[in-house]
């Protein structure tokens, strides 16, 4: 009798201890981003991956003497086929793609300047490479672009 109380005690104990256990949290691993941008400040040159797999390399333009292009991993916070700035006299700045409150990367019809610093801080394209990265954008989605910006 004393044997089989033990018993019952010892099943009782394995499944209240086994209710109590805190539930281990799963991880949630999130998938690679589709489209990274890799914005090289050093080569002014602009590189895109799709899927892990090269697409392209661009030449930009980024902040000239006295302003400042921000430097890190940013995701896509909103883009704009058509767009002008509030903050500089309502230049154009066609397909842009906004990654850091106000700095985007978007086409410029100054291509003669494009390889070097020429920008307020954004990150210029050719009016064609530009139209491509927001073209990948749209159809991979903002949530799944990775923009990375390095000296």
């Amino acid at each position: 009798m004393f044997k089989r109380i033990l018993t019952t005690i010892g099943i009782a104990f394995v499944a209240a201890s086994l209710v109590a256990a805190p539930a281990q949290a799963k991880r949630r691993v999130l998938p690679p981003p589709a489209v990274t941008a890799v914005i090289d400040i050093s080569s002014q040159s602009m590189s895109v991956k799709v899927n892990g797999w090269y697409y392209g390399s661009w030449r930009v333009s980024t902040a000239r003497k006295g302003y400042y292009t921000p430097r890190g991993s940013f995701r896509v916070q909103r883009t704009a086929r058509v767009y002008y700035s509030r903050k500089y006299d309502n230049a154009p700045m066609p397909n842009a793609v906004f990654f850091h409150y106000g700095y985007a990367v978007h086409a410029t019809n100054y291509v003669r300047r494009l390889g070097s610093p020429a920008s307020h801080g954004c990150v210029r394209l050719s009016p064609g490479d530009a139209e491509d990265f927001y073209e990948l954008v749209q159809e991979y989605g903002p949530r799944s672009t990775r923009i990375t910006i390095v000296e």
